[in-house]
């Protein structure tokens, strides 16, 4: 339905290079991404507020990139709400319709605020709506449009969590009824309770598009394994280990991790669980093939007991208790050695 092929755009301090997916129609499409990586300017690019610099951006087989606004088909929802301050609720939702020369526009308006549920604010003006009202109108503006996608920037950022909430049931509703949505956001939450289908965006680039169960589970960048607490990510190549079912894990030709995978030799990804690696003040003898020696250069509380960050050249993050930190006398600056088993790395590409 909505398709970019090798977009490229600039816009500022922003730019985006080789930017390509394809949004099925009935798609809720998150792209999720930090702050300031200019999700807002792709959308705006897509809209046809900014211009690519180049690449092609196609509407159900229809080349639009070079269209103006008001021939896409498209329509944007921003983080801060643009409703007309001196328009009441009704004639914001009325604006499209009415430019559109629609029959019947009171119906479609108390049709379109009952959907977003502001059925009984339709005479009053935006001030006196809650961050949340606000932006079901801006949405039923948006639907009035007959708009073949929405695009929303940052939806719920600004609002408190009970309306948070609430705004992310309605667009699930919307979307089971065959709205499409292009949705952007930082917040990975917000993104797994939504999508479909997740494109995260990092460095100027897509770096992987996905179902989020797919994204998540085999992380395919720092940005995301941080996101869901696997603090221990290392980009590096595996590398067999002749008469040995091992391999080895190698870190810009320094570290080296003894890893139990079936992956062929190359370029990955290697993950490692905080609550699989173990910290003592002397070298373990056990069975863990990875044994290093670190300082300790921060001690935290952690959602269950404390993390502690080991700099062995890299850092990693090790789960604690408080009765361990006692027990082994940790402390900032003190020299420790840090241990884990082979089969604990999870390598992907």
């Amino acid at each position: 339905m909505l398709k970019l092929e090798n977009v490229n755009l600039s816009a500022g301090k922003f730019s985006l290079s080789n930017i390509n997916f394809e949004v099925e129609k009935g798609d809720y499409f998150v792209i999720l991404g930090s702050n300031g990586v200019g999700k807002t300017i792709l959308l705006e690019s897509i809209v046809g507020i900014n211009k690519i610099n180049c690449g092609n951006i196609y509407l159900n087989s229809d080349e639009i990139s070079k269209k103006e606004i008001n021939q896409r088909n498209l329509s944007m929802v921003y983080q801060t709400i643009d409703l007309f301050p001196h328009f009441s609720v009704f004639d914001n939702i009325a604006f499209p319709l009415k430019n559109r020369k629609e029959k019947k526009v009171q119906e479609k308006v108390i049709e379109l605020a009952r959907t977003v549920n502001v059925e009984d604010k339709l005479n009053q003006k935006p001030d006196t709506l809650s961050g949340g009202e606000m932006q079901r109108v801006a949405l039923a503006r948006c639907l009035a449009t007959d708009s073949k996608i929405l695009l929303l920037d940052e939806p719920l950022s600004s609002l408190d969590t009970k309306s948070k909430n609430e705004l992310k049931i309605l667009l699930r509703n919307l979307n089971r009824k065959g709205i499409t949505f292009v949705h952007v956001t930082h917040d990975y939450e917000e993104a797994i309770s939504l999508a479909n289908k997740i494109a995260v965006l990092e460095n100027g680039t897509i770096v992987d598009v996905n179902e989020p169960e797919i994204i998540f589970k085999n992380p395919k960048s720092e940005y995301i394994a941080n996101f869901i607490g696997h603090k221990n990510f290392l980009k590096g190549k595996v590398k067999s280990i002749q008469n040995s079912d091992l391999k080895k894990f190698i870190v810009d030709n320094y570290l080296e991790i003894y890893c139990l995978t079936d992956l062929n030799d190359g370029e990955g990804f290697l993950i490692i669980s905080s609550d699989d690696i173990s910290i003592s003040n002397q070298k373990e003898i056990s069975s863990n093939r990875n044994n290093f020696i670190g300082n300790i250069i921060d001690i935290s509380k952690a959602k269950i007991g404390y993390e502690i960050i080991v700099d062995l050249g890299y850092k990693f993050a090790v789960s604690i208790s408080k009765e361990s930190i006692e027990n082994l006398k940790l402390s900032i600056g003190k020299e420790v050695w840090i241990s884990f088993k082979a089969s604990a790395c999870k390598i992907y590409r």
